[in-house]
């Protein structure tokens, strides 16, 4: 899949600190010849979706968002021939989004409600700018009825639903009651506000664990936490009120019976303002850590036909109780017997519409923005069908060894997207030398894949991670890698419980088999070949340095070593290694790639592989990123080898005495002090990164020697912040 839409030019922006509109100079790509928005191979991806280019439009949209889904509705934008504002942070002033848009205007620091939360000062930009609309996104004022209503009230479009059924649906305690009402298919809960710990406990008893505790005005994951027993509800109670007070402005909590081992099956609603309403399918999301999602498929697995028509008009019965249009998803729970809940309604784009726009062809920004300027649908149900199966995985900025991932933060040095590969769609608001900030969500890129079936979007998201080239920055790719070849998944036997189901002691990284293992030290020793041969090459300018005819190494990975033998060969004008692995095992290798190449397509006895060579270095060390995990070999000269087994050992830290900060973040409190004594797996603090917050616990029981933090400060990953005697 590929955009269709081009980035014109544009002048240097001005730079001033806050609210200093910066205009830019465009010659944009106008929608008036345009036959489609985007594509995949050489059928149109908005099979469809045609602009209609003397259909009345905006003239001018503000953004009220950041990164990659500014990004994606200033594109659509674009092929509409409609202008576009940005609005951003100080820290956002050279991201992408801002670049594309044909103004801009700084909105605040970084801090998302002093900026991206603020609703005067985005009105004030809206006003300034003259932007007739603003689209919201997703996340920070996209479910704000305020926000919405003062749009309403200032004769700006909000492109969106009504503030009434944002206010209707956004509550997720009142949301419950009008589903109920509206015949919608109930999880057993309490219908209204719980208002402290100690009623938290009180309504978790009634209802019977497991129970969810969840914020009302919640998404994304943020705010919503599952508990076990009453220690866990007090806890859970009070983290995720801050993290709903942080994320959204709003603490009120609600808590609901925890259906366990469930799919998470949600519903693509889109209405317009003469009330046709119709539902574009499902997307399955039940692969989740923390209640958030990483990856998504359309259609699921699981679903029947009579069962899918049955969510899909339950979800259009809720829409027409609250007078609901414009795009948003009702989003349910479905048992193993297909017995499925209404979870709650997110007025809003989805962060996975992407999927859907590929089996659907129909661009649902595009209907938004048709829909708020008061057109009808094209479309009815019974035009909407499925073509094909597509795949979104969520590319972040985090490390999945950390309990599958926690934020990492940094600058991209070396950025390449698979957007080159047919049937491949990336949505980022990152180039490289972009800055992973520890203030905001930190996704990289919304990976989709798209397939006439489901293994053929399989396989093409495999070929997709494989050669995605990310450096600076730690990513969650190598999970994402494994598990869309994991047996399970490719199976569709999936719920909300498949990441600690799969791996219950936590990701680990791909694991080898000796003959993959084999094959990596081969291409280890044949990457060091090269080096020796290119520094030769320089030598042999300057003195008389003869090449050896073969080069022999002792090749380790972890525990695991090989003596390699490596003999280079040319013939015919093609290059070749030839490698002897223990004397046993003979593996021909092109010489066919380079050591500046990210991306190497390795042919190994005639069989191809895709890895990725990460580093090389003079000391004899080769990463290498093979099925998205990364190995780091030794690579040694055999005179070299002899010396290692008489190294001192590093010396470990005791991880039960330190405390050492898993991920970059803000320390939202510290429950402990010098001298004092702690139990084993007591609080002693908490930090927030990405506005979720986590709770860190000793390691073992004793007394507190060192505190190295408070709260408010910075915290790097690594830091050492506690330490027992």
């Amino acid at each position: 899949m590929h955009f269709l839409w081009t980035l014109g030019a544009r002048s240097s922006p001005s730079s001033n600190r806050f609210l200093l509109l910066k205009r830019f100079q465009s010659t944009q790509t106008t929608a008036k010849n345009a036959k489609s928005i985007f594509t995949y191979g050489k059928d149109g991806h908005y099979f469809r979706d045609r602009i209609d280019p003397n259909e009345s439009k905006f003239s001018k949209i503000l953004i009220a968002n950041r990164g990659e889904i500014a990004c994606r509705i200033i594109r659509t934008c674009q092929a509409m021939g409609i202008k576009t504002v940005a609005v951003h942070s100080d820290v956002d002033s050279n991201s992408l989004f801002v670049k594309m848009a044909d103004e801009a205007v700084c909105i605040g620091p970084a801090q998302a409600k002093l900026s991206y939360l603020n609703e005067d000062i985005i009105l004030n930009a809206v006003k300034q700018t003259g932007a007739e609309a603003v689209h919201p996104g997703y996340g920070f004022l996209s479910e704000n009825t305020k926000f919405a209503k003062k749009l309403a009230d200032n004769n700006v479009e909000f492109i969106g639903p009504s503030s009434k059924s944002i206010e209707a649906m956004g509550d997720k305690i009142h949301s419950k009651v009008i589903a109920r009402k509206a015949n919608v298919s109930m999880i057993p809960g309490y219908d209204g506000e719980v208002k402290d710990e100690d009623e938290c406990i009180r309504v978790s008893n009634d209802i019977g664990y497991p129970v969810m505790i969840k914020a009302s005005a919640g998404g994304g994951g943020k705010g919503m936490r599952v508990a076990w027993n009453d220690k866990e509800a007090r806890e859970n109670f009070r983290l995720c009120k801050g993290e709903a007070a942080s994320s959204f402005g709003d603490d009120r909590m609600l808590v609901e019976k925890f259906i366990d081992n469930p799919r998470h099956i949600e519903f693509q609603i889109l209405g317009d303002k003469s009330g046709n309403i119709l539902y574009l399918n499902e997307r399955e999301c039940s692969i989740q850590r923390r209640n958030q999602k990483v990856i998504e498929e359309a259609p699921s697995v699981f679903l029947d036909k009579e069962t899918r028509r049955k969510m899909g008009e339950e979800a259009v019965q809720l829409a027409h109780a609250v007078g609901y249009y414009s795009a948003g998803t009702v989003e349910f729970m479905v048992d193993s017997k297909r017995n499925f809940y209404f979870l709650e309604m997110n007025t809003r784009l989805q962060v996975e519409h992407p999927i859907t726009e590929a089996t659907t062809g129909i661009d649902l920004v595009h209907q938004m923005i048709r829909v708020a300027k008061g057109h009808k649908l094209n479309y009815k149900q019974e035009d909407i069908t499925m073509k094909g199966w597509a795949f979104e995985c969520r590319v972040y900025a985090e490390d999945p060894y950390k309990a599958f991932g926690l934020p990492s933060i940094g600058r991209l040095t070396s950025y390449k997207d698979p957007s080159d590969i047919p049937n491949v769609r990336c949505d980022s608001g990152i180039t490289e030398g972009s800055e992973i900030s520890l203030y905001y969500d930190p996704l990289i890129c919304k990976l989709t894949t798209f397939g006439n079936d489901r293994q053929a979007a399989l396989a093409t998201m495999a070929q997709a991670l494989d050669s995605y080239v990310i450096r600076g920055v730690t990513n969650n790719i190598p999970l994402l890698r494994d598990i869309i070849t994991e047996e399970r998944f490719v199976s569709g036997d999936i719920s909300t419980k498949y990441l600690p189901q799969v791996y219950p002691e936590g990701f680990k990284g791909k694991q080898l088999k000796d003959t993959e293992r084999e094959s990596l030290v081969a291409l280890a020793a044949c990457v060091a070949v090269k080096g020796a041969l290119r520094d030769r090459s320089f030598k042999r300018q300057h003195s008389n340095v003869t090449r050896p005819t073969d080069y022999e190494y002792e090749v380790r990975l972890n525990d695991f070593k090989r003596k390699i033998r490596v003999t280079p060969s040319e013939k015919d004008g093609m290059k070749e290694f030839h490698v002897d692995v223990d004397g046993k095992q003979n593996i021909t290798i092109k010489d066919n790639f380079k050591l500046g190449d990210h991306v190497l397509k390795i042919d190994f006895n005639g069989q191809p592989f895709t890895m990725q060579l990460y580093k090389m270095d003079a000391t004899g060390n080769v990463t290498l990123i093979y099925l998205g995990t990364k190995y780091e070999l030794r690579v040694l000269p055999q005179r070299a080898a002899k010396y290692m087994s008489i190294m001192p050992a590093k010396k470990q830290i005791d991880l039960a005495s330190v405390l050492i900060s898993p991920m970059p973040g803000i320390v939202k409190s510290v429950s402990v002090k010098v001298g004092e004594r702690v139990a084993d797996g007591q609080e002693v603090c908490v930090v927030e990164a990405m506005k979720m917050q986590n709770k860190l616990i000793a390691g073992r029981a004793g007394v507190v020697k060192f505190v190295g933090i408070k709260e408010g400060e910075t915290v790097e990953d690594g830091k050492i912040l506690i330490e027992l005697e």
